[in-house]
């Protein structure tokens, strides 16, 4: 258990740090891919042992959050190398997932809400971000029309969206909030807006 939780905070570290320059260098140029990858691969760090900790601490927020934020950057990553915009299996399987991922959060979330839980709040949220994402994703994905600007907006919007998931994870583990919700939606609050920045800025 302390080997993986290790494991797990390393890989959150790199992906934080990662995430940092990647946003401050310029999009495209060499730093950038580079630190893209690390991030990506601080990300995967993270899934593969998430899983695993939270089968054993039967956790299931855990678990539905890993695999939200896992598609958030697998699927950023996918978007910036496939520039045919024509899906690959693996494109299919993942945003399947997401989409049973954001329906799962929200059934728990109505669990959440029967218990008294506050949590069901931030589930219900990462839920309608979950299947809004994963049905906009497919929806590209069938059309096979994320190419060019459209392609460079959508890996944007991803990558972003995981960072959220990278910087919400390091201050619910270090800030107590209350309601304990505020510290889960914070950063998606502030960083949402520059999401839409981004984006427009792309596609204009």
């Amino acid at each position: 258990m302390e080997l993986l939780l290790g494991i797990h905070i390393l890989g959150g570290s790199i992906a934080l740090l990662s995430a940092a320059v990647a946003i401050v260098t310029k999009k495209g140029g060499k730093q950038h891919r580079r630190f893209g990858k690390y991030y990506t691969a601080g990300m995967l760090c993270i899934f593969v042992t998430a899983v695993p900790l939270a089968l054993l601490t039967n956790n299931v927020f855990l678990f539905l959050i890993a695999l939200f934020s896992f598609y958030l950057v697998f699927s950023g990553f996918r978007f910036a190398r496939n520039k045919s915009g024509a899906p690959h299996v693996q494109d299919w399987i993942a945003v399947m997932t997401i989409l049973l991922s954001g329906v799962g959060m929200a059934a728990f979330s109505f669990m959440l809400l029967r218990q008294g839980n506050s949590q069901w709040i931030t589930l219900i949220v990462f839920s309608l971000i979950a299947c809004g994402l994963g049905i906009s994703d497919f929806i590209a994905l069938k059309n096979r029309n994320a190419t060019g600007q459209q392609r460079i907006a959508r890996h944007l919007t991803n990558m972003l969206a995981g960072t959220i998931a990278t910087v919400t994870a390091v201050l619910v583990t270090n800030v107590t909030t209350e309601p304990i919700w505020v510290a889960w939606l914070a950063p998606t609050v502030v960083i949402t807006p520059v999401i839409f920045y981004w984006n427009k800025r792309t596609l204009s």
